[in-house]
């Protein structure tokens, strides 16, 4: 599921432990291990999961996020880079600010639950709902009969992810609107099927659809999203960027020789103008046209030197404690293994329920 930041109502719970039911929020959200983390990256997803975090608190709350490796061997993968993103994801979410004595922060792999829970909830999903998810469409392209098992049923696995704990709240983007109303059917005919009204096994998680992102496109290509693929490492900013790199990195971006303009408008048709004017807009908080109103008439010249002292400003502490961070693998397990044992813990009577309404007996 996408990030998000919520301030949202709260609702009673119906837990399929009596002594568990609560008034609470519980927010749910996950996030593949992306490799080496950039400012696209930051910027578009990261930042807002510390805003998920404090608003899931303020809201009195609980929050909690996933590293979704499981859902990442879908897809070809190397194993050892897999071991190495999921670290890196880890320090990159703490560097940027996330606090895991606020946030349940944790890698499915080593919550067993989510994949029992998955193929309990197998035999409640259907082929023609997994037949109409347009992501499946999109990643198996046109070798549909090569894709994994795995990458069809990708949507029960979240719906797992989400239904096991609870969740009231689930971030999500355009592409996952879909895959949440999967699991809001796939909760909704488990507790017809096999609940009584007055104790359904799963809560029934509600959308929440966050502000617009911030959208990075690459330095070199402004009509290309910023990405740890390309092969130019001048195409980014990578969070372990130095401030001396990040400076080289921003005067050496791509510009056209036309000044910037006084308002949003008179950036169309220019695709690296509008980039970096939107980098500026979303590290400082302020809008385009307040941006522009400030550098409008001015030449990169000047406005380069500007953005980079502005990245630098917000990206050395991150990237100090991300390069600091990701070479101490025994914290980064630690963090991992005491999210995990507390994910265990809040998901074990979910899963408990389930078996149990299913009339299965576990040892």
């Amino acid at each position: 599921m996408a990030s998000y930041g919520a301030r949202s109502r709260q609702r009673r719970l119906i837990l399929p432990n009596p002594s568990l039911t609560e008034t609470i929020m519980r927010v749910v959200s996950g996030i593949q291990p992306t490799g080496k983390p950039h400012l696209g990256n930051y910027l578009g997803a990261i930042r807002n999961y510390v805003k998920l975090q404090d608003d899931a608190i303020a809201a009195g709350g609980e929050c909690l996020i996933f590293i979704a490796d499981l859902h990442a061997i879908s897809m070809p993968h190397d194993p050892a880079e897999l071991r190495s993103s999921t670290l890196e994801l880890v320090a990159t979410l703490v560097a940027c600010g996330l606090d895991t004595n606020k946030t349940v922060l944790f890698n499915q792999a080593q919550v067993p639950a989510h994949a029992e829970l998955q193929w309990l909830l197998n035999g409640t999903a259907r082929m023609g709902w997994l037949n109409r998810m347009t992501q499946f469409k999109d990643k198996s392209g046109k070798n549909r009969e090569g894709a994994s098992i795995a990458l069809f049923t990708y949507p029960v696995l979240q719906a797992a992810d989400v239904l096991l704990y609870q969740a009231t709240h689930v971030p999500v983007g355009d592409d996952q609107k879909q895959h949440l109303e999967l699991a809001r059917d796939i909760a909704q005919k488990f507790n017809n099927d096999f609940c009584s009204d007055a104790e359904p096994v799963f809560t029934l998680p509600e959308p929440y659809i966050p502000p617009e992102a911030a959208r990075i496109m690459s330095l070199r290509d402004g009509l290309a999203k910023m990405s740890k693929s390309d092969p130019s490492d001048m195409s980014r900013i990578n969070l372990s960027d130095d401030a001396d790199t990040i400076m080289k990195k921003v005067k050496k971006a791509k510009t056209d020789a036309e000044p910037l303009p006084f308002e949003k408008a008179g950036l169309g048709g220019r695709p690296e103008a509008l980039n970096l004017v939107s980098i500026y807009a979303a590290v400082t908080g302020e809008s385009v046209d307040a941006v522009l109103r400030h550098y409008g008439g001015e030449g990169f010249g000047r406005f380069k030197p500007a953005l980079g002292e502005a990245l630098v400003e917000v990206l050395s502490p991150i990237s100090e404690r991300f390069n600091a961070l990701k070479q101490d693998r025994e914290s980064l397990d630690a963090i991992l293994a005491r999210g995990a044992a507390r994910a265990r813990e809040m998901g074990g009577g979910t899963l408990a329920a389930a078996y149990n309404a299913l009339g299965l007996v576990r040892g």
